[in-house]
């Protein structure tokens, strides 16, 4: 059978961009359009307000980079952009591809968050950037400290805007927005649409345009998606039998506490190399490490909270494991987008744990995303059940049946 292949999008010649624009985008390999990038940039470039709603891992960052280059007075001496998002990976990460993006075109940018020295930043900001990207709270402290100057912005952009309202920033951008030139345009990016942002929006934004493409994209078709019935008590046991039999590439444990992740951590890195945590009582220079180790392939498994939910990119996730249930359908869709992402037909695969009492959560996320998750079986079973008589309780087995240091490619054959 001959299936049919979907349609590329609008080349990125069609959408308005300048020829030096155009050439750093074609630096980077890009000739098509996203449909975010399609629907936002012509919009963007003429200057009006705009919501986007897109899931991530969309292409969302260069939609908004690319029409802020072009608009941008580049002999300019003064803040012309800020990039609002809710996490330092996030901001770093949006902050990486402007680089990318900006070619050689003389475009100052400076990076601003917490847990980085303020004096730094601060110094940078004495040399008159252009751009700013940055979290909300370590702006809203430099604006207090007169660090930086909003009066001539030119485009506020708020990204994953229903994250850092979830988060408790609302009360910052609300500050931030008020001491912006009030002719500035705004462009927020949600990846859902509740009300605290339907507010936001109406209370700063003039007459925004409105995009929607999450529709039908909750969720990539290239991943495999399946549940895992277990009692609390066994989830350790389930975890390491999960990994031996999938043995994934790459893989994100997500919890939904710190200490749950570092508890976590703590036990699984006695019998598993490569294994890193990341959450949200780490120092920076900790989490950059991770992150840093995590792009580069050499952290094969880390345990980490929803601080890696969103908007993370990273080519080499292959399996992500919900150890605890989302709080939150649309955390689910956060989580599970982290994986898919090695080529456009690589398979992703996602395992939740759910309790017997969470049927009904995992019910909501089946109907956000339309579809049925596939109860996942193990080979073996009986084997299993075996060992697990064998060393008394299902609590034991985990450390009666790994050894310290071992090679987790090699374990199952051990045992």
């Amino acid at each position: 059978m001959i299936m049919d292949l979907p349609k590329p999008g609008p080349t990125f010649k069609e959408l308005g961009l300048a020829k030096d624009i155009l050439q750093a985008v074609e630096y980077m390999g890009f000739e098509y359009a996203s449909p975010i990038q399609a629907a936002l940039i012509p919009i963007a470039l003429t200057g009006a307000d705009c919501i986007g709603q897109a899931r991530t891992g969309t292409g969302k960052t260069a939609a908004f980079v690319l029409p802020i280059l072009q608009n941008m007075d580049k002999e300019a001496s003064h803040l012309q952009a800020l990039i609002l998002a809710p996490t330092r990976e996030l901001t770093e990460q949006v902050d990486q591809e402007l680089q990318m993006l900006v070619g050689k075109a003389k475009v100052r940018s400076v990076l601003v968050v917490g847990g980085k020295p303020i004096r730094a930043q601060v110094e940078a900001l004495n040399r008159y950037p252009q751009v700013v990207v940055g979290t909300p709270g370590r702006v809203m402290d430099l604006l207090q400290r007169g660090a930086m100057d909003l009066s001539k912005l030119r485009v506020v952009v708020l990204d994953e805007a229903d994250r850092m309202l979830d988060i408790g920033f609302r009360k910052d951008i609300e500050k931030i927005l008020r001491s912006c030139n009030p002719n500035r345009q705004i462009l927020l990016l949600s990846a859902t649409m509740p009300e605290s942002v339907e507010r936001l929006a109406r209370q700063f934004m003039k007459d925004p345009e409105e995009i929607d493409m999450s529709e039908d994209q909750v969720v990539v078709d290239t991943i495999e998606q399946f549940y895992c019935t277990v009692e609390e008590r066994n989830k350790f046991t389930l975890l390491m039998r999960l990994l031996l039999a999938e043995k994934p590439a790459q893989a994100i444990v997500f919890c939904r506490t710190k200490r749950g992740a570092q508890k976590i951590y703590e036990r699984i890195q006695k019998f598993l190399p490569d294994v890193e945590t990341m959450h949200g009582d780490l120092q920076q220079t900790k989490r950059d490490r991770v992150m840093k180790k995590l792009r580069k392939g050499k952290a094969r498994l880390v345990i980490a909270t929803d601080v890696v939910g969103r908007g993370i990119d990273i080519s080499g996730i292959s399996h992500i494991i919900n150890y605890d249930i989302p709080q939150g359908s649309d955390d689910y869709v956060h989580r599970v987008g982290r994986t898919g992402r090695m080529s456009s037909d690589s398979e992703g695969r996602a395992f939740t744990f759910v309790t017997p009492e969470q049927g009904s959560e995992l019910t909501r996320i089946e109907m956000l995303i339309n579809t049925l998750l596939h109860e996942y079986k193990f080979d073996g079973d009986e084997v299993f059940q075996a060992k697990i008589v064998k060393n008394v309780s299902e609590d034991n087995y985990a450390e009666t049946a790994f050894s310290s240091g071992s090679d987790w490619d090699n374990i199952l054959e051990d045992l």
